[in-house]
């Protein structure tokens, strides 16, 4: 498999990849917890905000930045219905500072997980931590290694079929390979349209935090974690829950 960083991967920079994100993600249970979460505040940075599906559905009645280093997504986010109330930043999350607190910083999708070193998940809670508001609240999510979910990334467990609006049926798949050394995963997204055959791919790669990793980085960043959750439903974070989310504040 090719390796590849987290700002050059085509499934988030190649326009022909990210027309089929959101018809391959979809609204999910993630959204509905932090349209909860928000409610009642003013301002919302959304870290590493992809096609913007979230952060427009959050802007309405409040300030709402989305911040993302693929310009591919980011531009799919413009286009999209409520676009243009949102500020949409071409930024790296690690290094970005827009001298503004909010109310709530989220970041979903697990997209903490495209951080791979301990110094790169350092940077990206500092990041957290700078932009919240006194009294303002975050939240994200890692998912656990204990799950083992990359077992379910293989082509026997992950095949399915999607129906693109523009380009008809298209079967879909994923592969993956894991690293124990690291906790990296490196995994594959393979779309092969049934009208003419194209084959499009990516190759990712993220990283499996352990819980008290995630905790030490928290902290060292200054940051609170009033809750872990294991899952997006509400559900207790554990050796077997699928998740780790920290729910938190500035110390």
């Amino acid at each position: 498999m090719h390796e590849t960083g987290p700002f050059d991967d085509r499934l988030y920079a190649d326009p022909a990849l990210v027309d089929f994100y959101d018809l391959d993600n979809g609204w999910r249970a993630d959204f509905d917890f932090c349209a909860t979460l928000a409610a009642g505040a003013g301002s919302v940075l959304d870290l590493g905000c992809g096609t913007g599906e979230l952060a427009a559905a959050l802007a309405p009645g409040r300030h709402v930045a989305g911040v993302d280093p693929a310009a591919a997504m980011l531009e799919a986010a413009r286009r999209r219905p409520g676009g243009e109330r949102v500020r949409w930043i071409e930024a790296d999350a690690r290094t970005v500072r827009l001298g503004h607190r909010f109310d709530r910083v989220i970041l979903t999708g697990h997209a903490f997980q495209v951080f791979l070193t301990t110094a790169d998940q350092r940077a990206v809670l500092r990041t957290i931590a700078e932009h919240l508001a006194p009294d303002g609240r975050f939240v994200f999510d890692s998912r656990n290694p204990q799950a083992r979910a990359w077992l379910e990334w293989v082509p026997g467990e992950s095949h399915r079929r999607l129906d693109h609006p523009a380009l008809g049926p298209v079967e879909a798949w994923n592969d993956a390979v894991h690293d124990a050394a690291t906790g990296i995963v490196t995994y594959e997204t393979h779309y092969r349209l049934l009208r003419d055959g194209r084959h499009l791919c990516a190759a990712s790669r993220i990283r499996f935090t352990p819980q008290a990793d995630l905790a030490a980085l928290l902290d060292e960043a200054g940051l609170v974690v009033e809750t872990w959750l294991g899952d997006w439903h509400g559900g207790a974070c554990g050796p077997s829950s699928p998740d780790f989310i920290p729910i938190g504040r500035r110390r």
